[in-house]
């Protein structure tokens, strides 16, 4: 087993090296009011005048179930479409995994919820749920799903009876190999798998074999085996072992295991990851109608110069095309990376220029919430822009970024030196009004106006917190 931190670390470096994957199992969508496996079948068992709770082979009963009808699994079929067409509400678990630049997602579930969180993350997802469709790739896709035990809607080829299993090779292989190639190159996050789920069997024997010995590492969540009410401790004691004896059998497989005591403690770990991976983005903002005592060519440089030196770094920038400032983050940012003959994409720069016609503009504090909810560092510069009266005014759009930026427990670094509004932000964060984070900022104090110095004040920062 692994601490919590340990694999924190490990799933941030695969991230980095977009690497990670993840594998859902039926656990992660129960969260939202979907039933498990025994649940489903829990109204089919009735019928065949069996208890679910006293079965462990699931698969079997759902195959009981086909024989005494007759062969006929219309009433399986029927269920499954029932049951997952509901329209919920994806889960935090959902939202964080969808904004984590994750592109390959697998998951034996029949219900939609990845890829709904997916879409509503403004990516392009890619749905594999049968065979016809593996061969067929979705062009400019964020991330591709594999649905190997099918769909809701398609519930006559959903794979769960033992007929499924056992023909699963000759009807559905072309997933195998797909998922071979996968654990064999990228690195898997497992969630919502537990001892009792009645896939598990079949994922790990091809996990085992995919594997020798230079197998890969893999990660799985699993709940600590807790003692249930009225449990005497001899039948706790033999859970909790039998508990111990499956981790180890993940481990023969590559697969390191971290135990938390409560779901609440995987949403706590995906938002450190989440959080963790934000401290890799840095969300510029500003506005500049008047650039005193500097002149517009010395700050666009300057804008400019900055950005090419964070991409340096390695961190990623986001914009929201800021009046007087945005251009110069953009165009320093497409000058590195022409120079260095890297993609202009949004591994690099994340684009997200505002509307400017009325219906646009009521939509402009959720555009920001979207837009910041990438970034885990916020730069402020300048702010300022001009009223109806044509007069000089801080700019409450930067102020709204800057609560917002806060809300979302980024650093932030308001540059005083620039002044207008984020000279305002510096003292707010200087005095302790507003401040959350151990970062020093007097390097970047409205004293300081060299914009030079003001830029290698800003990298030593950044460079400090990578």
């Amino acid at each position: 087993m692994i601490k919590k931190q340990t694999l924190v670390k490990k799933l941030v470096e695969e991230i980095e090296n977009n690497n990670l994957a993840i594998f859902a199992g039926a656990g992660l969508s129960v969260g939202a009011g979907f039933v498990d496996w025994r649940n489903l079948l829990r109204d089919l068992a009735d019928e065949i005048g069996l208890d679910v709770d006293k079965e462990y082979d699931l698969i079997s009963l759902a195959q009981y179930h086909t024989n005494e009808k007759g062969g006929n699994r219309s009433e399986i079929n029927k269920l499954i479409l029932n049951e997952f067409s509901h329209n919920k509400n994806i889960t935090e678990n959902h939202k964080i995994l969808a904004r984590l630049p994750i592109d390959t997602y697998w998951t034996t579930n029949y219900d939609s919820l990845i890829e709904k969180s997916l879409k509503e993350s403004g990516k392009i997802v890619d749905i594999k749920h049968n065979v016809n469709q593996l061969p067929i790739s979705i062009r400019n896709r964020d991330a591709v799903l594999y649905k190997m035990h099918g769909d809701y809607t398609d519930s006559t080829n959903a794979v769960l009876i033992k007929d499924d299993y056992e023909k699963y090779h000759l009807n559905r292989g072309e997933f195998f190999t797909a998922l071979r190639g996968d654990l064999i190159t990228k690195r898997f996050l497992f969630l919502g798998l537990s001892f009792s789920d009645p896939n598990i069997d079949y994922i790990l024997s091809r996990i085992r074999s995919s594997y020798n010995e230079n197998q890969p590492q893999h990660y799985c969540i699993l709940k600590n085996t807790n003692k249930l009410k009225d449990e005497q401790q001899a039948d706790f004691d033999y859970r909790k072992r039998k508990q111990e004896l499956f981790i180890g059998d993940l481990k023969r497989v590559g697969i390191q295991t971290v135990l938390v005591d409560d779901y609440q403690e995987i949403t706590e770990i995906l938002l450190e990851v989440d959080k963790s991976q934000k401290r890799k983005t840095i969300f510029i903002s500003g506005a500049a109608e008047d650039y005193a005592p500097y002149s517009q060519k010395e700050v666009e440089s300057f804008v400019s110069s900055l950005t090419q030196e964070i991409l340096k770094l390695g961190y990623r920038v986001v914009t929201g095309f800021g009046l007087g400032i945005g251009s110069s983050v953009i165009s320093g940012a497409v000058k590195h990376l022409l120079e260095n003959r890297l993609k202009i994409n949004e591994d690099h720069l994340i684009l997200r220029p505002f509307p400017q016609n009325e219906e646009g503009k009521q939509l402009w504090t959720l555009y920001r919430k979207d837009m910041i909810s990438y970034a885990g560092i916020s730069i402020f510069l300048f702010g300022n822009k001009i009223d109806s009266e044509g007069k000089v005014i801080d700019s409450n759009g930067m102020q709204e970024e800057f609560d917002i930026s806060k809300t979302n427990g980024n650093t932030l670094l308001p540059v005083g030196g620039t002044g207008f509004m984020s000279r305002n932000l510096w003292e707010n964060v200087s005095d302790n009004k507003d401040n959350h984070q151990t970062i020093d900022i007097n390097s970047l104090a409205p004293s300081i106006t060299d914009l030079e110095t003001i830029k290698n004040n800003i990298l030593t920062i950044l460079k400090g917190i990578k």
